[in-house]
Parts: structure tokens; sequence; C-alpha cells
């Protein structure tokens, strides 16, 4: 094998990596995407369980007397 083939098997492996990269890049930010609107959502709904929690604990004090 010449230093030219070896040369081009380098860039192509390269190439490759590079491009697995770019994909795997790409994935991750989707993923991230995907989490923050997850964790909104469940931000949400925590906040939602809480003011029912609240406005559970106020009617038994109210009951209390």
């Amino acid at each position: 094998m010449t230093i030219d083939e070896r040369l081009e098997k380098l860039t192509e492996r390269h190439e490759a990596l590079t491009q697995s990269i770019e994909l795997m890049h790409h994935d991750m930010a989707e993923m991230q995407q995907r989490e923050a609107e997850r964790d909104a959502k469940y931000a949400d709904r925590f906040g939602r369980i809480l003011d029912l929690i609240e406005n559970h604990e106020r009617r038994i004090e109210h009951l209390e007397g």
C-alpha cells in the first residue's frame, strides 16, 4: 500500500468520523430539546399538585375551625 493510498484511507475515515460526530451532535440537540419540554411539563404538573395539596390543607384547617 502506497503512502497516497494510506492517506486516502485516513481521509475517508476522518470524513466518516466527522459525519458520525455531526449526527451525534444533532441527535443530542434533539434529545436536549425533548428533555427541556418534558421538564417543563413535569414542573407544571408538580405546581398544580402543590396547589391542590395547599387547597386541601386550607379546607381541612377551615373544617377544624
